[in-house]
């Protein structure tokens, strides 16, 4: 079931998958079977969902990310696809 709130461009969506409103699906996205996708999530091109995962609202999953089986992702989780992340530099005297 997709929500007619949400959209989702991929056709790689397992059957018994549930999409609910506000949901972005990007066209090369892959989800697997029984899925339960909540509101609000954004799942960008080069993703992989297994079979059985739960995506609670809020998630935002980048391009790069695989999910296996099983897998329960709680609210407002944000994967990144930067491998070495920077944090701010302050001057020294600060």
């Amino acid at each position: 079931m997709i929500h007619n709130l949400a959209d989702v461009k991929s056709k790689n969506i397992g059957e018994g998958t549930t999409i609910w409103q506000f949901c972005v699906i990007l066209p090369q996205a892959i989800i697997g079977k029984n899925c339960n996708i909540c509101a609000g999530v954004f799942i960008e091109n080069d993703v992989e969902l297994g079979n059985n995962v739960t995506v609670k609202s809020g998630v935002q999953i980048w391009d790069g990310v695989r999910v296996k089986d099983d897998v329960f992702i709680g609210p407002n989780v944000t994967f990144t696809n930067d491998l070495i992340p920077r944090s701010k530099v302050y001057p020294k005297n600060f």
